[in-house]
């Protein structure tokens, strides 16, 4: 039985990744963004590569209804999701006084409210079917306090630390839930920032990587994925410190991005 596959943010990076291994795979797919051009465009070469079937489902996440109309359009097309797959999500850099309210506004609609929203859309049919997937997508700023993308680093906690907890409600209940935490990966979102030294690892992985990582983890049943030796170690060493000293670390760090994006 062919399954189907929702993933947010699809036009681009991770989300257009994963709409081409999971349609490798054999799934069906629901491709959700804002930008109609492209997907329609990715819809089509995946169908003709794969044999499955994409649908094309454009719409702004950061609208404050936007998952259920996201949820009405399913029913009124007939489909059901399998696999979830919030992607979708944005970041901003600077001084929290510089940043525009606004902006941080729909920062955390599209990257905690819409994925939120819509595990509520689509979860309870999962159940009511016995099986079904969500992946969530995090990151390793998840980790630790990150001063000068406070509102990014506080949404991500937010993905890793709920992903976390509604695995343990419904491992028992046929649901797979998995937290993704990549490092910098190779997308748009330096672009957005406005500087590519917001890697501050300065090393950047392949969304083909990231997404085959998250994936295998998925297909193992994992509660959280961090892929790359360095990214994992990074990640789960600092936390080990008391959250003051890892903060003020941090803030040496991304001080020089802060610098960097406001020149751009």
């Amino acid at each position: 039985m062919r399954t189907t596959a929702l993933i947010t943010g699809a036009s681009s990076g991770l989300g257009a990744e994963f709409a081409a291994q999971l349609a490798a795979r054999g799934h069906d797919l629901v491709l959700v963004a804002r930008s109609a051009d492209r997907l329609e465009a990715l819809a089509e070469r995946l169908g003709k590569a794969h044999g499955i079937t994409a649908h094309v489902l454009v719409q702004d996440l950061s609208a404050p209804d936007a998952a259920r109309r996201v949820g009405a359009e399913l029913a009124d097309r007939g489909l059901t999701v399998d696999l979830l797959v919030n992607n979708a999500g944005f970041g901003t850099c600077g001084r929290f006084e510089e940043i525009d309210g606004s902006r941080d506004h729909d920062q955390l609609m599209v990257n905690v409210v819409s994925l939120v929203d819509l595990t509520h859309e689509l979860l309870p049919g999962m159940l009511a079917r016995g099986r079904g997937s969500v992946v969530n997508v995090a990151s390793t700023a998840a980790y630790q306090p990150t001063p000068y993308f406070a509102v990014y680093g506080a949404s991500k906690t937010f993905v890793l630390n709920f992903s976390l907890a509604l695995r343990q409600e419904y491992r028992r209940r046929g649901i797979r839930v998995l937290a993704l935490c990549p490092g910098p990966v190779e997308t748009a979102f330096f672009e957005v920032i406005g500087t590519r030294k917001a890697a501050v690892t300065g090393r950047f992985d392949s969304p083909g990587a990231v997404v085959r990582a998250g994936l295998r983890a998925l297909d193992a049943d994992r509660s959280y994925v961090t892929p790359g030796l360095s990214n994992f170690a990074g990640a789960h060493l600092a936390p080990r410190r008391p959250r003051g000293l890892v903060a003020a670390i941090a803030e040496r760090v991304t001080r020089g991005v802060r610098d960097a994006a406001r020149v751009a």
